[in-house]
C-alpha cells in the first residue's frame, strides 16, 4: 500500500498544481479585464490515518479563493465609464433579467440608450420617476438605467423654494386695523381694486414677487406672489396665475389664489416655526376652462426669515425645464446620474446604489466577470454610494485589474517545478511497483 500510497499522493500534488497553474493562466489572460479579481489556490494536507508501523501518505486539497482588493483607477474620456472608489459592486442584469453584481464598469448605451458593459449586462438603478428613491432593499428595487438621447426633452415643475426676509419692522397691512378688521382687502380675498393693495405696497405691509413654473408642455407658468403682514410675526403669502390679473397685473384675478397659506415667525430668531406652513402645495394641473396645464408642485418655505432688515428676496427656484436637446449626461459621486439640457436645466433621472457583502472572497464567480450570492459570503445588501465603505463612484474612470504579471510569472515557474517534482514521485513508484512485480517473476 506504502507505494501506492506513494504513486496517490504523488497525482494529488500534480492535480494541486495544476489547478494553481490555471488560475495563472486565468489571471494572466485577464490582466487587462476592467474590475477583474485575480484567482489563488490555497492549499491543506490531506492526512490519513497510519497504524502501526507503516506510513500511508495523504496528499493535498485545494481550493480556489478571489483577491478582491481594489484595482488602481484608470481615467477615460467616457462619462459612462464608472469606477467604484471603496468597497461596493454595481448591480447588475443579464438579457434575462437574472441579477449579479461586478465591479466591470465600462458602460455603454446599447440601442434603446439601456446602459450595457461588454459582457452584456445591464446597469441597474433607482428611478427618480416617484421623487427621491428610498432605502433599497431587494433586487426588485432597481430597473435597468436608461439614458434618452435623441429629441426635445422637457420636465414640468414639481418642487420649487421660495426664500425671503420680511422686514420685522413692518406695519400691519391697513385694512385689517380696522374694527372689525375689513378681510375683503386681503390679496387672498382678490379685492375687487387695486387701491388697497397699492396703499399697502406702498405702507411696507405688502410685499409683491414673481415665480415662474414650468408646465406639462414645457410653458412657462408664471406667477404672482404676494406677501401680506396681518399681525405682529404673521405673515400671509397669496400666489395668483399671472394672466388673470387686470390690466397692468392688478386686482382684481379672474381667478381666486392658486395658493394660501399664513406664515408664523418666532420672534426670537426670526425662523418660520417649524411644521405644516413650512410648505406649500400648488395646484397647476388643468381645470375646466383654465389654462393651466402643469403639475402640482411643493414649494419650500422653511428658509423664510422675518428679520429687522429690508425685503430681500433670497431663492425663488422651480425644477423643470423648457423643451431642449439634451447636451449631456453627468453622473455624481453620489451616484446620481443626471441629463443636462442645452439650456442648463439639469434633471435626475437615477440614482445607482451599490451592494456589499460581508465577505466578498466568499462570492460565488459566473461568467462575464460577474459575481453572485455564495454560502458562505453573506446576504447580498444595498446603499447609497459614500454611505458605510461602499465608496463613491468615479465617473471617467475604469477599475483595472488586479493582476501583478510579475508576480503570476513567478507563481508559474513555482507550480511549474513543483509539478515535475510531483511527476517524479509518481515515476519513482512507478519504476518501484515494476521491481515488485518483477520480483514474481
Amino acid at each position: 500500500m506504502s507505494l501506492y500510497g506513494m504513486m496517490r499522493t504523488g497525482v494529488s500534488g500534480m492535480n494541486a498544481q495544476s489547478t494553481r497553474l490555471a488560475t495563472v493562466a486565468d489571471n494572466i489572460a485577464n490582466s487587462g479585464t476592467n474590475g477583474y479579481k485575480k484567482a489563488s489556490v490555497e492549499f491543506s494536507s490531506l492526512v490519513v490515518p497510519n497504524t502501526g508501523t507503516n506510513y500511508v501518505s495523504g496528499g493535498v486539497s485545494t481550493q480556489v479563493r478571489y483577491n478582491m482588493n481594489a484595482g488602481n483607477l484608470q481615467y477615460t474620456t467616457s462619462v459612462t465609464d464608472l469606477a467604484i472608489d471603496g468597497n461596493g459592486f454595481f448591480v447588475v442584469q443579464d438579457a434575462a433579467g437574472k441579477p449579479a453584481l461586478t465591479r466591470a464598469g465600462s458602460f455603454i448605451p446599447d440601442g434603446n440608450g439601456n446602459l450595457l458593459n461588454a459582457a452584456g449586462f445591464y446597469l441597474m438603478g433607482r428611478s427618480y420617476t416617484l421623487g427621491e428613491p428610498g432605502t433599497t432593499t431587494t433586487f426588485g428595487d432597481f430597473e435597468r438605467v436608461t439614458i434618452p438621447t435623441t429629441g426635445l426633452e422637457r420636465v414640468a415643475s414639481t418642487v420649487g423654494k421660495l426664500a425671503s426676509n420680511l422686514p420685522f419692522d413692518a406695519p400691519v397691512y391697513g385694512p385689517l386695523a380696522l374694527t372689525p378688521p375689513d378681510l375683503s382687502q386681503l390679496p387672498s380675498e382678490n379685492p375687487a381694486t387695486d387701491t388697497s393693495i397699492r396703499e399697502g405696497i406702498a405702507a411696507g405691509s405688502i410685499f409683491k414677487s414673481g415665480l415662474t413654473a414650468i408646465g406639462n408642455a414645457g410653458e412657462p407658468i408664471r406667477l404672482d406672489v404676494y406677501f401680506t403682514k396681518k399681525a405682529a410675526n404673521e405673515w400671509e403669502i397669496s400666489i395668483y396665475y399671472q394672466p388673470d390679473a387686470s390690466g397692468g397685473t392688478a386686482f382684481p384675478y379672474q381667478k381666486a389664489a392658486l395658493a394660501t397659506q399664513s406664515l408664523t415667525f418666532e420672534p426670537t430668531t426670526g425662523n418660520l416655526i417649524p411644521g405644516p406652513q413650512t410648505e406649500l402645495e400648488i395646484d397647476l394641473g388643468p381645470t375646466p376652462g383654465a389654462d393651466l396645464n402643469g403639475q402640482k408642485v411643493r414649494v419650500d418655505l422653511s428658509d423664510m426669515r422675518q428679520l429687522a432688515t429690508a425685503y430681500t428676496p433670497l431663492a425663488a427656484e422651480m425644477n423643470g425645464s423648457r423643451p431642449s436637446a439634451i447636451d449631456r449626461v453627468v453622473i455624481d459621486q453620489e451616484g446620481i446620474l443626471s441629463i443636462q439640457y442645452a439650456n442648463g436645466a439639469m434633471e435626475k433621472l437615477y440614482r445607482l446604489d451599490l451592494a456589499y457583502v460581508q465577505s466578498p472572497d466568499q462570492l460565488t464567480v459566473l461568467p462575464g466577470n460577474v459575481f453572485q450570492e455564495g454560502l458562505q459570503s453573506g446576504q447580498v445588501n444595498f446603499g447609497k454610494p459614500n454611505e458605510i465603505s461602499l465608496g463613491a463612484i468615479q465617473s471617467g474612470a475604469l477599475e483595472a485589474s488586479n493582476v501583478d504579471i510579475a508576480e503570476e510569472l513567478t507563481n508559474m515557474i513555482e507550480s511549474q517545478r513543483n509539478y515535475t517534482a510531483n511527476s517524479k514521485v509518481f515515476q519513482t513508484g512507478g519504476d518501484l511497483m515494476d521491481v515488485l512485480v518483477n520480483l514474481k517473476r
